[in-house]
């Protein structure tokens, strides 16, 4: 029983999952009917074989045309900036790659963080630092905003996208629990993560806890909607404070458009 469970244990933390999405609006054409975004959230310094060589390798398989990185790529407990840029450098070669800012990014000392955030700009990847940019494909394009996570409850969101009209809109912000906020924004989906899919998932239940959100959270994983706006919030794919996920393995998601 022991040897079962530690086997159980270890696929649920290390065993990855592939969760796929299709979005269909009539914001966009057929030049980006098909596009995919892949989502990594939460990464936390975990690593998936060497180099990340198995993370990667699954995400190539999914042929994505952009990788979107939303927040706490390290852990502020067991930080190891190294990790965290060795996945971006494999990324880049894959797909643009677009990261935002976690929680644990701003618990780090500011000398680790500053050389985090240097680096990372270096590696190729877009750092999405409260900005928005045009992504087009042949003769469609769409907007994508990048909201700093120390930015989540101010009108930073407000004045990025006041000039926003009938575009379809993508937000990345990594804590869930203000989709009403983003809502309130033009912004038609919202990628998310912070909340490990609550960790500890339990039948007919969902999550058992999520930081911000405490017990029997209401935004671990999945899709929600609210006021028009749709939210898809990732599992993650590490771990922090609590150091297993039961239930609840790590999660790539694939997001694609398609033209209404």
């Amino acid at each position: 029983m022991l040897v079962l469970c530690a086997i159980f244990c270890y696929w649920q933390n290390n065993g990855l999952e592939y969760s796929y999405y299709q979005y269909e609006t009539d914001k966009i054409g057929n030049d980006l009917d098909g596009y995919k975004i892949i989502q990594i959230s939460d990464l936390h310094n975990k690593e998936f074989g060497k180099n990340q060589e198995k993370l990667l390798d699954r995400i190539n398989r999914y042929g994505p045309d952009m990788i979107v990185v939303t927040g706490d790529i390290v852990d502020s407990n067991h930080t190891d900036v190294d990790a965290a840029i060795t996945f971006l450098e494999g990324a880049v070669k894959l797909a643009p790659v677009y990261y935002i800012t976690g929680n644990h990014e701003y618990w780090l000392t500011k000398e680790t963080r500053e050389d985090l955030f240097s680096r990372i700009v270096e590696t190729g990847t877009n750092y999405l630092d409260n900005s928005k940019v045009e992504i087009k494909k042949g003769n469609d394009s769409f907007v994508m905003i990048g909201l700093d996570d120390e930015c989540l409850k101010d009108p930073t969101l407000q004045t990025i996208s006041k000039d926003i009209t009938n575009q379809f809109t993508i937000l990345l912000a990594h804590e869930p629990q203000n989709l009403n906020r983003y809502s309130q924004a033009p912004v038609d989906l919202v990628l998310s993560g912070h909340a490990h899919g609550g960790q500890v998932r339990l039948p007919f239940i969902g999550g058992l806890v999520a930081p911000d959100q405490g017990f029997f959270p209401e935004y671990t994983a999945g899709w929600y909607e609210e006021n028009g706006t749709s939210m898809i919030v990732s599992r993650g794919l590490g771990n922090s404070v609590i150091p297993i996920r039961v239930f609840n393995r790590p999660e790539i998601v694939c997001v694609e458009l398609k033209c209404k």
